[in-house]
């Protein structure tokens, strides 16, 4: 069945028109674009399914398959009703049931289950309807999350003890607890523990401590232990963090060489299959690891995570790393977030252990619902910004939402580390932009002439980066990379009449298993040394060592001076320029404006309008989930296992 027709209009492009039968409710919906082919041939698929023309169905399915594609587990139809009205405004013909009258004809449908029984739609008594999948895998990874949480791990006490004293030094700067000794007490002490900081809080090196404790501890073979990130960026700076800070804790050689060197790529780790949901590894077959540390967490999806956890060991450790404050995966969920939700003090009994074990004094403790209580631990110290430093009081308004506090801190010329330029006009982004643009790449450009050392080409252009907030129109990364390309040809740093000109930096937008060139990975445009009147595309692969390929070879790409704030999650640069559209956007949030802001190292310069920036760190992202019930107020019920996969059912 074929649920949209379509046509050509008088331009000659295609248009693509509901069917004649659809129902009306699913007629405005995808008028307005709120919904999509695909959500309408889902929907009629389940009314198939369900052996007849039934709207309710229909209109709970579409939802249901488009919210997972704006990044909702599922969707909220008692929320959902109360949004209506907006939406379809006071047409009677337009009118939803009453809710309570809609759930019970989703509940009688023979598509739709209870959560636990195998349909391809979960309704749950909250009137969150799920694809069956991702009802599943939230159930999957909920369930693991707190049996691990629940499970304890024994320790050589004293041991413990006199390592956490060498390796966490009281530092001068620090004021209260030392959370990283207490998040390293944790993970020796527990099957899973999460940790989430902003920039500068020492995640990194506080792991690479964690993974020596664990090491110093009196186990009968070395550990297997594996480190891994969603994206070959976010592995890359995992691994030259690793390296850069290992030598400094003078480790004895047994101990150091139990903690690797190298990153992988969740989906390398896992043994991604090309075009295939499916993993080598998973419940059946297992990870070969006794600990797994994972970073950037905030950029990993339910899916992802659901798998990854799934596939490690019952007895192995897991740590995960990541910036809960961050935007959220592009893919569905808000895991990170969700997890930490009830985080904050520790019960009683696990405080009084910590107390012991650290010599840190805690909050008092607390009786909570879920063993997670214990698991996850937030940084709070940052070592990067100091108490002047304008980048780390900015990220702490945006957090809190005090857009005046913020405005006032991008004007005030005491903090040479933040600034605001007001931009209003699409017109003037050329005459405002060119000259930020040619300083902040010229360094690089200069370095791609004079034939520079790949290695230093590469340092070069991580100086500065343009970052942008939605991908079209005059404010978009698009029109931005082409700006940008216009600016530095004026100044001829580049001839951008070629399409491959040295310098070029490219981003890849789709995933070459057989190159292993993947969505988010960078490569500059260099001349090839073997012959000077070619040129390659570069890039850095996770050991290090360079890799370079012929253009025509590259899978799809994107010239990449300006880049979107989602795509630069899991880098950092010393100086960044955020352009913001003039107009108010659903993608601008408060977790938009921090993720942009925390890539900064040095210097963070905001371009846009009061009023846009204000109303962005009002909104906030919200995600349409469970998991935060299943994690913190639900108990754990039991789940069938008996085979059965999440990626089967239909859609």
């Amino acid at each position: 069945m074929n649920p949209a027709s379509t046509h050509p209009n008088n331009a000659g492009q295609m248009e693509t028109h509901p069917p004649a039968n659809a129902s009306g409710l699913l007629a405005l919906l995808f008028q307005r674009e709120l919904l999509s082919d695909l959500d309408l041939h889902f929907a009629r698929f389940m009314e198939r399914l369900a052996g007849g023309n039934t709207p309710e169905l229909a209109l709970a399915a579409a939802l249901a398959s488009h919210a997972t594609g704006q990044g909702d587990i599922c969707v909220n139809l008692r929320q959902w009703a109360r949004r209506w009205k907006a939406i379809a405004g006071e047409s009677p013909e337009a009118a939803l049931p009453p809710t309570d009258d809609w759930l019970a004809a989703l509940r009688a449908s023979s598509v739709v289950g209870w959560p636990g029984t195998r349909q391809p739609l979960v309704l749950d008594r909250r009137g969150r309807l799920y694809l069956y999948r991702y009802w599943r895998y939230e159930q999957l990874l909920a369930d693991d999350l707190r049996r691990r949480a629940e499970a304890a791990e024994a320790v050589d006490t004293p041991q413990l003890r006199a390592d956490l004293e060498r390796l966490f030094p009281r530092h001068s700067q620090l004021i209260g607890p030392d959370w990283q000794k207490i998040a390293a007490a944790t993970a020796a002490l527990k099957r899973v523990c999460v940790i989430s900081g902003g920039p500068g809080t020492g995640k990194t090196s506080t792991v690479l401590k964690i993974l020596a404790l664990l090491a110093a501890q009196q186990y009968d073979r070395p550990l297997r232990i594996a480190m891994a990130a969603p994206t070959g960026k976010a592995a890359a700076r995992m691994q030259e963090s690793i390296r850069a800070a290992k030598p400094a804790l003078n480790l004895p050689p047994e101990q150091a060489a139990q903690i690797p060197e190298e990153a992988s790529t969740l989906h390398r780790l896992l043994g991604g299959r090309p075009d295939s949901v499916y993993f080598r590894h998973d419940r059946d077959n297992p990870l070969p690891l006794d600990a797994l540390v994972v970073d950037e967490v905030s950029m990993v999806g339910l899916a992802l995570l659901a798998k990854t956890v799934a596939a490690l060991p019952p007895s192995a450790r897991l740590i995960l790393l990541g910036d809960k404050d961050q935007l959220a995966s592009v893919e569905a969920g808000a895991v990170l977030g969700e997890i930490c939700f009830g985080a904050g003090r520790f019960t009683p009994e696990f405080g009084q252990r910590l107390q012991a074990l650290t010599g840190e004094v805690l909050p008092p403790g607390r009786d909570a619902p879920s063993p997670l209580v214990n698991a996850i631990i937030l940084l709070r110290h940052s070592y990067r910004f100091d108490a002047a430093s304008g980048i780390g009081a900015l990220a702490r308004a945006v957090n809190r939402g005090k857009s005046t506090i913020a405005e006032a801190l991008l004007a005030d010329p005491q903090h040479q580390d933040i600034d605001w330029r007001t931009l209003t006009d699409p017109d003037a982004l050329p005459e405002q932009l060119a000259a930020p643009v040619i300083n902040g790449f010229t360094a690089y450009l200069e370095a791609v002439r004079d034939n520079a050392e790949p290695p230093i080409i590469f340092a070069a252009f991580n100086q500065f980066r343009v970052l942008c907030a939605v991908r079209k129109g005059p404010f978009g990364v698009e029109a931005l990379n082409q700006l940008c390309e216009n600016a530095l040809q004026g100044q001829g740093l580049i001839d951008a009449r070629l399409t491959w000109y040295p310098g070029r930096p490219v981003m890849i937008t789709h995933n070459d298993y057989n190159l292993r060139l993947f969505n988010g990975d960078i490569g500059l445009t260099l001349t090839d040394p073997d012959d000077t009147k070619r040129v390659k595309v570069f890039f850095v692969g996770n050991d290090g060592a360079l890799r370079s390929f012929a253009p025509a070879r590259l899978p799809e790409h994107q010239t990449v001076y300006a880049m979107t704030v989602h795509k630069s999650q899991g880098s950092e640069f010393d100086q960044i320029l955020v352009v913001t559209p003039n107009e108010a956007s659903p993608v601008l949030s408060r977790e938009l404006i921090y993720t942009a802001l925390t890539r900064a190292k040095q210097r963070a310069v905001f371009y846009g309008t009061p009023p846009v920036f204000a109303a962005a760190m009002e909104q906030r992202l919200r995600r349409s989930s469970g998991l935060r019930d299943r994690l913190w107020v639900e108990t754990r019920t039991s789940v069938d296992r008996g085979g059965s996969s999440p990626d089967n059912p239909a859609r």
